[in-house]
């Protein structure tokens, strides 16, 4: 895919930068070539594929979402600058 100094001009312009023309010239040829492996990489054959999240084969392991009691509560409460009930009371950071 060819991508002219005009497309790179506002690319640059929406990421607030400032380039040289020769800049200009040197990201169009590249962003042309890695547009251009991209296209090439359209054209495989990916229905046998199953789609997959991480190729590692990692998996997220949460904890179970379940209530538990501090121990050291009362004390960690004591350390807050201001307190109501039990709930730390913080100021308004929203008008």
């Amino acid at each position: 895919m060819e991508i002219d100094e005009k497309t790179v001009e506002h690319i640059a312009e929406l990421a607030r930068l400032e380039l040289s023309p020769s800049e200009k010239k040197m990201y169009a040829a590249q962003l042309g070539g890695i547009l251009g492996w991209m296209e090439e990489l359209e054209k495989a054959d990916t229905s046998a594929v199953t789609p997959t999240t991480s190729v590692l084969g990692i998996e997220n392991v949460v904890a179970a979402d379940k209530p538990e009691t501090f121990a050291a509560r009362e004390e960690i409460l004591k350390l807050a600058p201001e307190r109501e009930f039990d709930f730390i009371k913080v100021r308004k950071v929203i008008e």
